[in-house]
């Protein structure tokens, strides 16, 4: 049997030992994507003569980001394919058709985290999967960490960060115009997340290339 000095302090023990664990825990902060400021950019081959560049938005989405950890950092998001803007009408209108974005049918592609890994202070590795098309595919996207701070009149604290991917459109079912169009699609993310403590976190339980359609 313990002294009766000692079983008095365990508590005080216990909840000592058990705090840097719910500091470390606490350091996880929720965001959420400020579709205003963030973009995504794709540029694919065309018969060798140029590689011409689309715009694509983000409709919406939430970041779990600790600084400190990078480990436990996690993110979806939803792309929505019908903000396609290729610098023409008829272009946006021909690649939203079923041979290639098909955004009539599934409006919106989605990115799930799985993990993420660190480089070093501003560089790292996310991994996850992609679906586009109703096709899944896993997804690397090597990033920068720009910054995190208050914005300059303090209202809001905003994770900025860059990414890069390349895709291949066959592995999603996009083959037409295979010899016109190049296969390999490269992308970039500049992403804006706004911190925002009641940012949905819960895996998304909907398919979004079901969502309603405008």
């Amino acid at each position: 049997m313990l002294p009766p000095r000692l079983t008095c302090k365990l508590p005080l023990l216990a909840a000592l030992v058990l705090l840097p664990l719910t500091a470390a825990h606490a350091a996880a902060a929720t965001y959420r994507y400020d579709t205003v400021h963030s973009q995504i950019l794709f540029s694919i081959d065309h018969n060798g003569y140029s590689r011409p560049f689309g715009r694509l938005h983000i409709a919406s989405g939430w970041l779990r980001l600790d600084t400190d950890d990078w480990s436990s950092a996690a993110t979806e998001l939803d792309i929505d394919l019908a903000s396609l803007d290729m610098g023409d009408a008829a272009w946006n209108s021909a690649v939203g058709k079923p041979d290639f974005l098909d955004s009539g049918r599934a409006r919106y592609a989605h990115f799930t985290s799985t993990s993420a890994e660190r480089k070093d202070d501003q560089h790292g590795v996310l991994h996850g999967q992609l679906t586009l098309r109703g096709v899944t595919r896993p997804l690397s996207l090597p990033f920068t960490l720009n910054r995190v701070a208050k914005t300059i009149y303090g209202l809001h604290t905003v994770a900025g960060f860059s990414a890069t991917a390349t895709l291949d459109r066959t592995d999603f079912g996009i083959t037409a115009n295979a010899g016109s169009i190049g296969r390999s699609v490269s992308v970039w993310l500049e992403l804006e997340a706004i911190r925002d403590d009641a940012a949905q976190t819960d895996p998304i339980k909907t398919d979004p290339s079901k969502k309603e359609q405008p």
